[in-house]
């Protein structure tokens, strides 16, 4: 398989932390954002939403949007388990999976800070200050969502929540955001680093030269 992602986009980071925690081999295409390689024709024509990550099969199928590829994952490939068997457990986790990828990070995402520079005349801070905003917001009702009685989001190892939790983090330390009103998520992120398999799917050990393919 085949992974098509941006090294420091946050949707790649959950899928390369799940692949990695399930023991899957793939290989990784880097796709640089910054640049604009995921506008051309060859690369519209795999995922016409014109994002990242992409995940393509041995078969050639080319799966779309994270949170879809993590369903794909967690059905292919159960153990360990990224959702709870229990429905209302199931749904908590989802709960909290969503708020980061439906409320934080569409509003965050490079063709929106890009369209607040182009044509609202964002500064650089200004759009720091525009993520960091809805990053603060979503971030205290994933506080409040999550246990604060457990290693990671619900239970005593990783799950999805905790994937998108971590990737956000990241985001949320590079532009900046003060992090000590949340330290559930503090926690998390650091007992998600402390796990072999989604510090290998940090951003700053992923390839990127442009072009490059890397097995993981």
């Amino acid at each position: 398989m085949k992974l098509y992602s941006y090294w420091r986009s946050s949707t790649s980071y959950r899928v390369r932390a799940a692949l990695n925690l399930k023991g899957v081999s793939y290989e990784t295409v880097p796709v640089d954002l910054v640049a604009g390689e995921q506008l051309s024709g060859d690369y519209a024509a795999l995922n016409p939403a014109r994002g990242v990550p992409v995940l393509v099969l041995d078969d050639g199928t080319a799966l779309t949007q994270s949170m879809a590829i993590l369903d794909y994952i967690e059905a292919t490939w159960p153990d360990p388990a990224l959702l709870p068997a229990g429905p209302v457990a199931r749904a908590q986790v989802m709960a909290a999976a969503h708020v980061i990828a439906t409320d934080i990070h569409p509003v965050n995402n490079t063709r929106v800070i890009r369209r607040l520079s182009e044509s609202f005349g964002a500064a650089e801070e200004q759009q720091a200050a525009w993520m960091c905003h809805w990053m603060a917001q979503g971030f205290a009702a994933v506080e409040e969502m999550v246990s604060g009685d457990t290693a990671f989001a619900f239970a005593e190892a990783p799950g999805l929540a905790d994937l998108c939790i971590t990737a956000q983090v990241y985001n949320a330390r590079r532009r900046g955001l003060d992090m000590d009103p949340f330290p559930n998520l503090a926690r998390i992120e650091k007992n998600c680093l402390a796990v072999p398999a989604i510090k290998a799917a940090h951003p700053d050990n992923q390839p990127k030269a442009k072009g490059a393919v890397w097995a993981a």
